[in-house]
């Protein structure tokens, strides 16, 4: 295989990688800290991509600035759910398999909700714009502006994600909460407003994540489920609750995923991605980097 290729395969791995650790990373500091299941997360990320693109084909409002009006529109979605509905269910909750399969209905409820809605307003009709398409090399290798630019803001946020979680008190008090809720609250951590900012920054990684998505990849309003699943894959790869791992969880499956499929067929995508996450369970069901890194 020429070298021109390999590079291109891995460009592309990580490209989508960014993406999936995005996704992920949102995802698990909502169960890490709540113990909630969110399998309505790829719904977020439709709607993300339908508010980036009716915001610049109607308004002209560029991907870069709807980056920011989206990602404060999903945390605002956040906000509503999590102060209406999972605060009281935490607070009366028995145990914490309790609070997770009530969680389980009642996002599952909320993507129901969400997709429908979404046809109904905007129709089951694929769309799409263009936006910053031009092509440009590396080394090479063909690379479109928008796909580097969403690969960077990807990355850029989940490292900030991870510095905050690391190097500044709220971070250390959300890793505390993830470690052992009862201990963390004994000390005067305030669990309720670290329930609710996580849940907020979950739901707003999840819209930038469709923001980002949608400047090269199609929009309907059942795009989401694919992108659950994939965000849940990587969740087991790096291990539930660890933020670390979800990072780098995404970007393997990514690279993974692109190599595969470059050596088989695109149509076996979803096949590679379930085997890979069955591996896993088998091999090692606390993920590759386990609990220990938060």
């Amino acid at each position: 295989m020429e070298l021109t290729r390999i590079l291109q395969i891995l460009s592309a791995g990580l490209i989508i990688g960014g993406i999936y650790a995005l996704i992920a990373v949102g995802l698990n500091l909502i169960y890490g800290t709540m113990r909630l299941l969110n399998i309505a997360h790829g719904e977020l990320i439709m709607l993300g991509a339908y508010v980036t693109y009716w915001l610049y084909t109607l308004y002209g409002v560029s991907p870069l600035i709807s980056m920011i009006l989206v990602s404060a529109f999903s945390a605002l979605i956040g906000l509503i759910v999590c102060w209406s509905i999972f605060l009281p269910i935490i607070k009366t909750s028995k145990s914490a398999a309790v609070l997770e399969s009530n969680s389980l209905l009642i996002f599952f409820g909320l993507s129901v909700i969400f997709s429908n809605l979404a046809s109904l307003l905007w129709t089951a009709d694929i769309r799409g714009y263009s936006y910053m398409t031009k092509v440009f090399y590396i080394l090479g290798v063909p690379l479109m502006h928008n796909r580097l630019l969403a690969f960077l803001v990807a990355v850029v946020v989940c490292i900030l994600s991870y510095l905050l979680l690391q190097k500044t008190m709220l971070g250390k008090a959300i890793r505390a909460l993830i470690q052992d809720r009862e201990a963390s609250q004994l000390v005067g951590i305030n669990a309720r407003f670290i329930y609710i900012f996580s849940f907020c920054l979950g739901f707003a990684m999840a819209g930038l994540a469709g923001c980002l998505l949608s400047m090269f990849y199609e929009i309907t309003p059942f795009m989401g489920l694919p992108y659950t699943i994939v965000a849940f894959i990587v969740i087991v790869l790096g291990g539930l609750g660890n933020i670390f791992g979800s990072l780098m969880g995404g970007f393997l499956l990514g690279l993974l995923e692109t190599i595969g499929v470059s050596l088989t067929s695109p149509g076996l995508r979803p096949i590679l991605s379930y085997s890979i996450f069955i591996l896993i369970i088998l091999v090692r069901p606390k993920g590759i980097f386990g609990r220990g890194v938060y």
